[in-house]
Formats: structure tokens, C-alpha cells, sequence
């Protein structure tokens, strides 16, 4: 499905966590400190950390990880799962393994897509450095 939706109204619109706040809380935000969490859901480092979506589609998504809910938009997943994994190495959250076997099959409709990164957190191994990993069958963990 391609059907896109138009917006004029920002009373239409609400600000969605790419990752929901439930799901890093699963993936590894629960042994964060509440400064830590905060940064992550106000975070304006990137501009795929919050997006702007219709109030429809963020109650369809809710707290759901990318296993058990996807875009609609066919054009827009691969995208969506490049942001969902940057967001996810960016803050060194875990995947589980429904999500790492989502991510294994999605990464073959997604030839070619590059996930580039930047850590915000100075103890993680990737603190300092720009990854570029390409999206493919193999990129099976995640995580700092």
C-alpha cells in the first residue's frame, strides 16, 4: 500500500517517537538514568528521532517495535527501518531476537541502504566514530 496521506492542520498531526518509548525501555533504557531518558525523548540531535505523524497512525504503532509494525507506505519502509537502526546504535539500545529476525528480512527488500550513526553516549564502543554499515542479511545485531 502507497496511499499517502496529507496534512494541513498541525491539530492533525502528533509527534512520534520512531522508537516508542516502551520499546527502549525493553531494549535497554530501564538501567538508564532519568537525565538519560529524557535526552532520548527529547531528542532534537537527529531529525529521525521524532517525526511528525497523523494521530491515526500513531495509535496503530503505539508502543510497537518494527517486528510487529511497519509504515503502511511500501516506499517509506526501508527508510523507516535505516532511522528505526541509527536510532537504536545512535543510543546503543538492544534488539530482541523478533526484532533482529525482522530486521534480517526486511534488509533484503532494502538493497543497498546504508545505516550511518553517530553514538551519543561516551562509554559505548562506537562513542567518537561515524558507522556506515550496510543494510543486509547479516546486520543481525545492534546495540552499543
Amino acid at each position: 500500500m502507497n496511499k499517502a496521506t496529507w496534512v494541513t492542520a498541525a491539530s492533525a498531526l502528533d509527534v512520534d517517537h520512531l522508537v516508542p518509548l516502551a520499546e527502549t525501555w525493553d531494549s535497554g533504557a530501564s538501567g538508564w538514568t532519568a537525565k538519560r531518558r529524557e535526552g532520548y525523548a527529547n531528542d532534537l540531535g537527529t531529525p529521525t528521532s521524532l517525526i511528525a505523524v497523523t494521530a491515526k497512525s500513531n495509535r496503530a504503532k503505539a508502543d510497537k517495535d518494527l517486528a510487529e509494525s511497519l509504515p503502511p507506505s511500501t516506499t517509506y519502509q526501508c527508510s523507516y527501518v535505516v532511522s528505526w537502526v541509527e536510532t537504536k546504535l545512535r543510543r546503543g539500545l538492544a534488539a530482541d531476537d523478533r526484532e533482529r529476525e525482522a530486521l534480517g528480512g526486511l534488509a533484503g527488500d532494502c538493497p543497498g541502504a546504508t545505516i550511518t550513526h553517530e553514538s551519543v553516549l561516551a562509554a559505548c564502543p562506537h562513542a567518537g566514530t561515524h558507522g556506515k554499515v550496510p543494510l543486509s542479511r547479516g546486520t543481525t545485531r545492534l546495540g552499543g
